[in-house]
């Protein structure tokens, strides 16, 4: 907790918590570069369930996305760490936040999941059932990290 109080109170943090401008700039940071993320996702994960883009070969359409996937993880992270940051001694002890951070982190590990198998469930033959119950579980795990989300200032008036 004293790791908390010092990171909100350090001089670039109070900077940009204080700055309308940059504080604004992070949000649509964040927003902007989940978006990348759990769109790029969504996309191959229902290629892979077949839903969508069933004219794409799996593997190109994933090699399309999935440097957008990484590049908004890394943004959304980086924004994230920024927004937690500024009231980082709030957030540490909220249930709900611990609960968000729980289900992004169990998603980001089926995305990478998802795209180190991609090459070798897309056969002739078909996506095997496994992969794509794998695909349906990571696009479940992303709209419940995206619920828990909206629910941290909902349930307890953080962030």
């Amino acid at each position: 907790m004293r790791f908390c109080h010092w990171l909100s109170q350090t001089w670039f943090i109070a900077w940009i918590t204080n700055s309308v401008v940059m504080s604004t700039l992070v949000e649509l940071t964040h927003y902007f570069s989940l978006f990348l993320l759990v769109g790029s996702i969504v996309i191959v994960d229902l290629r892979i369930i077949g839903l969508a883009a069933r004219r794409r070969n799996a593997t190109q359409l994933a090699d399309d996305l999935f440097p957008l996937m990484w590049t908004g993880l890394a943004l959304n992270f980086l924004s994230g760490f920024l927004l937690f940051a500024g009231d980082a001694p709030t957030f540490w002890v909220n249930w709900v936040f611990h609960i968000k951070m729980t289900v992004v982190l169990v998603a980001v590990i089926f995305g990478i999941i998802v795209q180190w198998n991609v090459r070798r469930w897309d056969r002739p033959s078909g996506i095997p059932i496994g992969a794509k119950l794998l695909a349906f579980v990571s696009l479940v795990l992303w709209i419940s990290s995206i619920l828990a989300a909206v629910e941290v200032p909902a349930l307890t008036s953080v962030g």
